[in-house]
């Protein structure tokens, strides 16, 4: 499965594939590959992509056009 925003992502905030596949602990080829569609990103590289770019797994995955994760409030007992 191809992500786009995740390229688009990573040019917005001027980041080189390499920075980013060092921030998930790949190589950038492996990283290359999520990108152009040709390997299965895995959850966990997705939620630590949505928390470095302070979005949502939604918006990178395509379900949301939410770019800006909203902060919900917490209810206190």
């Amino acid at each position: 499965m191809k992500f786009k925003r995740i390229k688009d992502l990573r040019e917005d905030n001027d980041k080189y594939q390499k920075e980013i596949a060092n921030l998930l602990g790949i190589s950038q080829q492996y990283y290359s590959e999520y990108e152009n569609g040709k390997r299965t990103m895995p959850i966990q590289h997705l939620m630590t992509l949505a928390k470095y770019y302070g979005t949502s797994v939604d918006y990178i995955v395509g379900l949301s056009n939410e770019k800006i994760q909203t902060k919900s409030k917490q209810k206190t007992s």
